[in-house]
C-alpha cells in the first residue's frame, strides 16, 4: 500500500489528507479556534453529582461543563483488581462531592450540544508507550501477534519499573515491536518526565485550567499513523515543516527521509483531487462507478445509508446485477465512513438478497474494506429486514459537522413547506383574525415566491377570500422573508 500525507497549513487551520494509491481516505482539519480537546489534561472542580445517572458534571473552563461518568473514574487499587473494579462501578455519590477539585483528561470532544466527555484514568502517548499514572499494569497491543515479542516487550517495561521505582502503568503500543531496548527506555524516562512536570502545575494551578496540551494536529497525526506505511508526507508550511521535522526526528528518526516541503505554485490540496473529493464528501449521494448510488444521511440519532442499483442494469440477471451493486456499495460505504468520519450508529440498507451465500459475501466484503480503519468498529448480521446495523467509533466530529452548519431555512430539516402550503396558511390565518377583530384591511408580508403566487395561480382564491370577509388584502414582498415566513398586519 502506498500512504501519502498532505498537510496543508494556514495561520487559522491546518488540514490534513491521508492519500492511500492516488484515493482519499481521511481528512482531519484543526481550526485554531476551535482545536480539538481529546487528550487535554486539566484541573477540573466538581459542579455537580447525579447519583441517578451515575455521573458527575466538572467545570475545567470550557464553555460548556464536561461529563464524567462514574466507570471512567480511576480508583486507587491494587493493579489485579482494575479490572474488578470497573465491572462493580461503586456508586458515584462516594467518589465524587460537589466542589471537589480532581485531575481530568478529555476523551471526547464536544459534540452537538453535549460537553466533552472525561475519565480521569489519565494516559500519555508518545511513540512506543502510553503512560497510565495511578495503575503499575503493563498492557501490550493486541496488533503485536508474536508472542516472543509480546513478553520481550514487557519483560523490559517491567525490569525498568522495578529499577527506576516507577509508579505508573503502560501500554506499549504496535510501534514498539521489534524497537531497540534502548529506544523504548529512552521513551519511558520521556514520559516519566513530562508526568511529573504535569503533577508540579497541577499543584500551582487554580481549578479549571489546561495543565497538559495535546500534540498539534501535524505531528499527531504522524505520531499515530503506522511510520511503516508512509511513503511520503508534503507541507506547504516551512514553518510547520521545520516542527514536524524537529518532532521526527526525536520520536520518529525513521520518518525524516520522507518528510518534504511542498514549495509548489499549485495548491497541495489539488493534488489527487482532495478538495474536490471533500466537496463530493458533504454531498447526500454518492455515485458508484457501476451507475448505482448511495444516499447518506445523517441525524442526530444514527447514521443511514441507502443503496440503489441507479442507472446499472448488469449483464445477466438482477440477482447478479444486485450482488455487485451491493458488493460495490461495500466498498465505498467503508471509505466514506472513514473520509466522512461517521460515528456512533450506523444503518445500512442493502439492495435485498434472496442468495444468503451473497449475504455473507457483501458482509464479508464492508469488513474487510473496514480493516484499515483505525476506528474501533462492530458489524452485526444482516437483520430480518435485511439491514446491516453496526457502530463505529466517534471520538471527534464528522467531516459535516466541522465544515457545515444548519440551513437556517430549513433548519437542519432538508426540506421546506411549499408555496402552495404557505399560500394556504396565510389564508387560515385571515380568517382567524377577520373573525376576531374588526380591521379595516388586511396587509400580507411574505416572500417573492409566495407573493407570485398569490398574484398568479391563487389570485382567483385571494378574490374569494375578500369577498367572503369584507376586507380587501393587500400583499407585499419581504424580500429577507423564507418562503415559509409570512405575516399579517391588520389596517
Amino acid at each position: 500500500m502506498s500512504d501519502e500525507v498532505l498537510m496543508n497549513v494556514t495561520p487559522r487551520e491546518t488540514r490534513v489528507a491521508i492519500v492511500e494509491n492516488g484515493l482519499l481516505q481521511e481528512v482531519h482539519i484543526e481550526r485554531a479556534k476551535k482545536r480539538g480537546l481529546v487528550g487535554n489534561i486539566y484541573k477540573g472542580r466538581v459542579s455537580r453529582v447525579l447519583p441517578g445517572m451515575q455521573a458527575a458534571f466538572v467545570d475545567v473552563g470550557l464553555e460548556r461543563t464536561a461529563f464524567l461518568h462514574a466507570a471512567d473514574i480511576l480508583v486507587q487499587q491494587e493493579a489485579g483488581e482494575l479490572d474488578a473494579e470497573r465491572r462493580t462501578e461503586p456508586a458515584i455519590a462516594g467518589l465524587l462531592r460537589d466542589g471537589q477539585e480532581i485531575l481530568v483528561q478529555v476523551i471526547k470532544d464536544p459534540l452537538g450540544s453535549k460537553g466533552a466527555r472525561l475519565t480521569t484514568h489519565v494516559t500519555i502517548p508518545s511513540r512506543y508507550l502510553v503512560l497510565m499514572p495511578g495503575v503499575s499494569n503493563i498492557g501490550v497491543s493486541q496488533k503485536i501477534g508474536d508472542e516472543a515479542e509480546r513478553e520481550r516487550l514487557r519483560s523490559i517495561i517491567k525490569a525498568a519499573q522495578g529499577e527506576d521505582d516507577v509508579t505508573a502503568g503502560f501500554i506499549i503500543r504496535t510501534a514498539a515491536e521489534g524497537v531497540a531496548e534502548e529506544d523504548i527506555l529512552e521513551d519511558m524516562r520521556f514520559l516519566c518526565k513530562l508526568w511529573a512536570s504535569i503533577q508540579q502545575r497541577v499543584e500551582s494551578q487554580a481549578p479549571g485550567t489546561l495543565v497538559y496540551a495535546a500534540l498539534p494536529l501535524a505531528m499527531r497525526i504522524l505520531r499515530d499513523l503506522p511510520g511503516t506505511g508512509i511513503d511520503k508526507v508534503r507541507i506547504d508550511s516551512r514553518e510547520t515543516y521545520q516542527a514536524v521535522r524537529s518532532f521526527v526526528q526525536k520520536f520518529i528518526p525513521e520518518l525524516v527521509p520522507r518528510i518534504e516541503h511542498y514549495p509548489g505554485e499549485r495548491p497541495i490540496f489539488d493534488l489527487y483531487s482532495v478538495e474536490d473529493e471533500i466537496q463530493k464528501a458533504l454531498e447526500r449521494k454518492v455515485q458508484l462507478k457501476s451507475g448505482g448510488h448511495l444516499y447518506i444521511d445523517q441525524t442526530e440519532a444514527m447514521t443511514t445509508i441507502d443503496v440503489n442499483t441507479g442507472a446499472f442494469v448488469g449483464h445477466r440477471n438482477l440477482e447478479e446485477t444486485i450482488f455487485k451493486t451491493n458488493l460495490e456499495a461495500a466498498q465505498a460505504i467503508a471509505r466514506q465512513l472513514r473520509l466522512r468520519n461517521l460515528g456512533g450508529i450506523i444503518i445500512i440498507d442493502f439492495i435485498d438478497m434472496t442468495d444468503e451465500d451473497h449475504k455473507y459475501q457483501v458482509l464479508r466484503a464492508l469488513e474487510k474494506s473496514l480493516e484499515a480503519d483505525r476506528a474501533r468498529h462492530y458489524i452485526c448480521d444482516v437483520s430480518p429486514l435485511g439491514l446491516v446495523e453496526m457502530t463505529r467509533e466517534r471520538t471527534r466530529e464528522s467531516l459535516e459537522h466541522v465544515l457545515c452548519e444548519p440551513c437556517p431555512t430549513c433548519e437542519g430539516r432538508g426540506s421546506v413547506k411549499t408555496r402552495e402550503t404557505t399560500c394556504y396558511e396565510i389564508f387560515r390565518e385571515i380568517l382567524r383574525e377577520a373573525r376576531q377583530f374588526d380591521a379595516q384591511q388586511f396587509l400580507v408580508l411574505a416572500s417573492q415566491e409566495v407573493v407570485d403566487m398569490l398574484l398568479d395561480e391563487e389570485s382567483t382564491s385571494v378574490a374569494e377570500l375578500e369577498e367572503f370577509i369584507g376586507k380587501p388584502v393587500k400583499l407585499q414582498v419581504e424580500s429577507l422573508y423564507t418562503q415559509e415566513q409570512f405575516d399579517v398586519v391588520m389596517m
